[in-house]
């Protein structure tokens, strides 16, 4: 039955444009031509320029017969280079893939396959990695392999040998690839925002990476969205400590076009360089792991710039932050907003909304209260947590557990090339996250754990997330991750994996283990106490992601935990 309405006006050019981001890039060289745009180390882009040399990289691309279908892999850290591609590839109709650099050649090779990129952009440092990556291809083709264009990105701050390595190897530079290009390439918007923008991997917390495919108008939306949430001015001065190559750097990539801001890079995050940037550049804005917020936290005083000369603004979400971490960054001047999303859903798409009634809390209880995942983004229409039985919503008592999950316009379109997973994941009209969480009284909610890392004990579920934020607050704890092990009397208990502050005298492991247990006596139920702590650095992710299998894998090789005989 056709739908009725009190017209039949048609759409037409005049009326309707299939929205997209890139259509930001040419507005901020229009409107801002000479204000900068890009910052690494001694290069700067104004916003025209930075225009042009987009238009160049379609153009170039175009002329290698690269566009709409094609996907063209982006293996580089947080230099021009990778902004560019984000709008560069999709202005020829192209699909871009930012790989993570800190996968093995293996799991690359698998993504390039995957994803059957037609040119590969690499950072001189990472050649011999999309090198090697190549040759598993090639070694499985079994004589059918069609090697990728290699363009290859020098930078001046690394090894100039690395650089006439790839070029040597028959690769072309960048620059040159560039100037192949037109600078007054005449682009054209996808006809359909359906299209495809970007093709992005799951970062490998699980054995499998699955491809997320993205399309225009949720990243048009998502960048949008993101400066409204967050509160961002025009002309914001933003520094790149979150990976591009991340959910497409959570869509602010194209977000900074949307407000004329200043992209700083920092091809290697670290607090001094954190700092420096901030005094240098006047850095307003930069997003970041719960990771990276515990480096600042703890970072030297010589590598610290305190007290900061202005305002930052922090973005955090990629792993739930323990309220100590929080409560620690706030008393050194910065303003953290916290918000979860996968990449599923483009990065963020809930968000902890500040309420002035909370302005008068105690510090402790205002962090406590920022660590939840908060309320559903502007752009996202339907966000709730459900029983995982009747598929039902939870009451909203902060306590009945449930999966979250999310309906709308930046969720993804699915999962590349995998048909099973994308009708799971979308079972019964929601995107199902895996996460478990519970609904608070004012409808924000709060993540207790993934469902696979509820730890069953006795038959009571323990909250592996709850154990960890109660240990991060001890005074000797780095960071902590908390997995399920093996117990012959309950069945499984908690296991604590910590890293200890450098400062710690660490020549006493049982001692520190057996005190580790004392403090979360005092702060937790009895049976939510690790049976068992493990000292030493976390697995991670490219981007800060504590890999949970891997702690699985270590507390299986453990062995239970024995029974005590009287």
């Amino acid at each position: 039955m056709a739908i009725r309405d009190i017209d039949d006006l048609p759409k037409n050019k005049a009326n309707y444009t299939a929205l997209t981001p890139l259509w930001f890039l040419e507005r901020a060289a229009t409107v801002h031509p000479t204000r900068k745009a890009v910052v690494h180390g001694s290069r700067t882009y104004t916003w025209l320029q930075t225009y042009q040399r987009c238009r160049r990289l379609a153009s170039a691309l175009a002329k290698c017969s690269v566009g709409a279908g094609s996907t063209v892999a982006v293996i580089a850290p947080n230099i021009p280079a990778t902004y560019e591609a984000h709008f560069g590839i999709p202005m020829c109709g192209a699909v871009i893939n930012p790989v993570n650099i800190r996968l093995n050649a293996s799991t690359i090779a698998f993504l390039l396959g995957h994803s059957q990129c037609a040119i590969v952009i690499v950072d001189q440092e990472f050649f011999t990695l999309a090198e090697d990556s190549l040759k598993i291809m090639k070694e499985k083709s079994q004589g059918h392999f069609n090697p990728p264009l290699l363009v290859v990105v020098a930078d001046e701050a690394c090894d100039l040998e690395a650089l006439r390595y790839a070029l040597g190897q028959g690769a072309i530079e960048y620059e040159k690839f560039l100037e192949s290009g037109d600078p007054d390439f005449a682009w054209k918007p996808p006809q359909d925002e359906w299209q495809s923008i970007a093709l992005g991997y799951t970062s490998c917390t699980t054995a499998s990476p699955k491809g997320v495919v993205l399309h225009h108008r949720g990243a048009y939306l998502m960048s949008l969205s993101n400066p409204l949430v967050w509160g961002m001015n025009e002309g914001a001065i933003y520094l790149w400590t979150l990976p591009m190559f991340h959910c497409n750097g959570w869509c602010f990539t194209w977000a900074l076009a949307a407000l004329c801001g200043t992209n700083i890079c920092l091809r290697q995050v670290t607090a001094k360089g954190v700092y420096s940037a901030i005094a240098k550049h006047g850095v307003t804005h930069f997003c970041a792991a719960p990771v990276v917020l515990n480096t600042i936290v703890n970072a030297a005083p010589e590598d610290t710039i305190l007290p900061l000369p202005h305002v930052v603004h922090i973005m955090t979400a990629g792993a739930a932050p323990p309220p100590a971490v929080l409560f620690a960054m706030s008393r050194k001047g910065f303003r953290v907003t916290h918000t979860y999303g996968l990449s599923e859903t483009y990065g963020p798409s809930t968000i902890c909304a500040w309420k002035p009634e909370w302005d008068s809390l105690p510090p402790d209880t205002q962090a406590r209260l920022i660590a939840r995942q908060g309320v559903r983004y502007t752009t996202l229409e339907c966000l709730d947590v459900i029983s995982t039985k009747t598929g039902e919503p939870v009451p909203a008592d902060g306590k009945t557990m449930g999966e979250i999950v999310m309906r709308g316009n930046i969720v993804m379109k699915g999962y590349l090339k995998n048909p099973k997973e994308n009708e799971e994941t979308f079972a019964n009209g929601w995107f199902h996250s895996g996460d478990l969480g519970v609904k608070h009284q004012d409808g924000y909610i709060e993540i207790k754990d993934r469902s696979k890392d509820i730890i069953i004990s006795g038959g009571e579920n323990i909250s592996s997330v709850e154990v960890e934020n109660s240990l991060c607050f001890h005074p000797a704890v780095l960071e902590a991750s908390v997995v399920a092990r093996a117990d012959e009397r309950w069945g499984e208990s908690p296991c604590a994996f910590v890293t200890l502050k450098p400062e710690v005298n660490k020549s006493d492991e049982q001692w520190l283990a057996e005190e580790t247990m004392k403090f979360c006596k005092s702060k937790m139920p009895a049976y939510w106490v690790p049976k068992s702590v493990v000292f030493g650095p976390l697995p991670k992710t490219a981007t800060g992601k504590i890999q949970k299998h891997v702690l699985r894998g270590k507390a299986q090789q453990l062995g239970p935990v024995k029974l005590r005989k009287l």
